[in-house]
């Protein structure tokens, strides 16, 4: 019995107190065993990855894999914040993705995965997931789900026995979701890989999935089969709670009063010979409501970029702003004021070791991080929202010591703290618990309600969409 198992946890506490569980940790996963960690944002699913991993020190207990040797590479993890170790975007600013002469030093898509070319499944692992076209693609120009992708193959290259995987599905189109179904079950049933995935959904649970783990205020629950699990609905209940209905406060901000937020005329984007927009035309008025859709790579990022400023090329093309054209002597900065915006590319420039407050006070300077002081007024402004998206017992918390829910979150009220007149949400609920996602849905829509309110939504799920919205703009993804 004991040579089935892959993995034990066996007694573990953590010698820091703040990632310790409530009780030592006991797990174990045995061989042919497809693992599936459920609960809420902030429960402790990550913490038990990093304990699988050795990351921390332990006050007792042990983690025991069954390989020979180095354990090495024995077991991999893969979370959506891992991208920016990718290019080292912490040390690059935001806009720099937008930036062609600033990227020449960034890698390719080709000279990552140089040293892997030489293996005989290389090519297969490339085309099971489409990537091929990636290839001489520059890192910092992939878009979130195509980094999502890229980052499962390199990982699979490096041959794992067991891989894990935060939140996979995320940021990624329908299609991109149902090749990762396929992909982890070919793995699975052709390479030996044993997979645990994190998850805040129980609706993401693939079938191929025989365990699963719920987990919840940093305590593991009772272990059960998939089908099992499913049937325990009082568990899933007590897991995503309908949380308590939240009431906006009244703005007192006065009704804007431009006739279009956003104009572009045959709008054009290149970087070198890749076209990313052509010819594209698209006129949003005030007050109006969108979903923005397109399969991964078709530009949304780069649409967006140009609206929020941060694109260079928005000069060499025809772009109206709240009724003025681009370029006609309004700064950077006179733009973003105006509009509250969170992405998921954004999330992986807010690395800093800050509090989780300030974090949420630079919304109102459009800074990645606070360069500025919040007055009183600003930082009462900032507590209500995190309040309203129920994070203020982490307004002391450092951002980086927060789970990537609970960061999302907070990056959600850095986006309406200042009552912008436009307001982009690219994959909003990115990350979010069941329970958190129908907290942030209800307060999207309120905020929508509001007179003068104009609101441009991006998402792979459209059945997330705010009843709100009722006009849909689709890029089709260039050749």
């Amino acid at each position: 019995m004991e040579s089935k198992k892959i993995i034990q946890l066996r007694e573990v506490v953590t010698r820091l107190p703040e990632l310790r569980f409530k009780e030592p940790l006991n797990w174990t996963i045995e061989e042919g065993q497809q693992w599936a960690i459920v609960g809420p944002n902030g429960a402790g699913k990550t913490l038990i990855a990093d304990v699988i991993q050795r990351k921390f020190a332990f006050k007792q207990g042990e983690v025991c894999y069954r390989c020979e040797g180095n354990s090495l590479g024995w077991v991999r993890s893969i979370a959506f914040k891992d991208i920016y170790s990718l290019a080292d975007c912490r040390n690059s600013y935001y806009q720099q993705r937008w930036h062609a002469t600033e990227t020449d030093e960034m890698p390719t898509v080709a000279e990552i995965l140089e040293e892997h070319t030489e293996e005989k499944d290389f090519l297969e692992v490339l085309s099971l997931f489409g990537i091929e076209e990636f290839l001489p693609k520059k890192i910092i120009y992939l878009s979130s789900g195509e980094l999502r992708k890229f980052l499962i193959v390199r990982t699979l290259l490096k041959r794992p026995r067991v891989l894990i995987l935060d939140n996979p599905f995320i940021g990624l189109d329908v299609a991109s979701r149902k090749l990762l179904m396929e992909m982890l079950q070919h793995i699975t049933r052709l390479k030996g890989v044993q997979v645990v995935l994190l998850l805040s959904n129980p609706d993401e649970i693939p079938e191929m999935i025989t365990h699963v783990l719920p987990v919840k205020n940093r305590r593991c629950l009772p272990v059960y089969s998939r089908e099992e699990f499913f049937k325990q609905t009082d568990l899933i209940t007590d897991l995503f709670p309908d949380l308590e209905s939240v009431v906006l406060p009244s703005s007192l901000k006065e009704q804007a009063s431009h006739i279009v937020t956003f104009r572009m005329e045959k709008v054009s984007i290149r970087y070198g010979n890749r076209v990313i927009l052509k010819e594209l035309d698209w006129e949003v008025k005030n007050g109006e409501k969108w979903a923005l859709f397109g399969p991964n790579g078709s530009g949304k990022s780069t649409l967006l970029s140009l609206i929020y400023a941060d694109n260079p090329q928005s000069y060499a093309n025809t772009l109206y702003l709240f009724d003025r054209k681009r370029g006609s002597g309004e700064s950077i900065w006179d733009i973003k004021k105006r509009i509250g915006y969170v992405s998921p590319e954004m999330h992986l420039y807010y690395m800093e070791n800050v509090s989780t407050l300030r974090i949420v006070g630079s919304g109102f300077f459009d800074s990645i991080g606070l360069y500025q002081k919040c007055t009183e007024e600003q930082q009462e402004i900032a507590l209500t929202w995190m309040r309203l998206l129920g994070i203020e017992a982490l307004k002391e918390r450092s951002f980086l010591t927060l789970s990537s829910g609970e960061q999302r979150l907070a990056l959600l009220a850095r986006a309406f703290v200042k009552d912008p007149d436009l307001i982009i949400l690219d994959e909003p609920l990115h990350g979010l618990d069941a329970s958190n996602k129908r907290k942030a849905a209800s307060i999207i829509e309120q905020y929508c309600a509001r007179p003068g309110k104009t609101l441009i939504y991006v998402t792979h799920y459209p059945h997330e969409l705010p009843s709100c919205v009722d006009k849909i703009f689709e890029l089709i993804k260039q050749i």
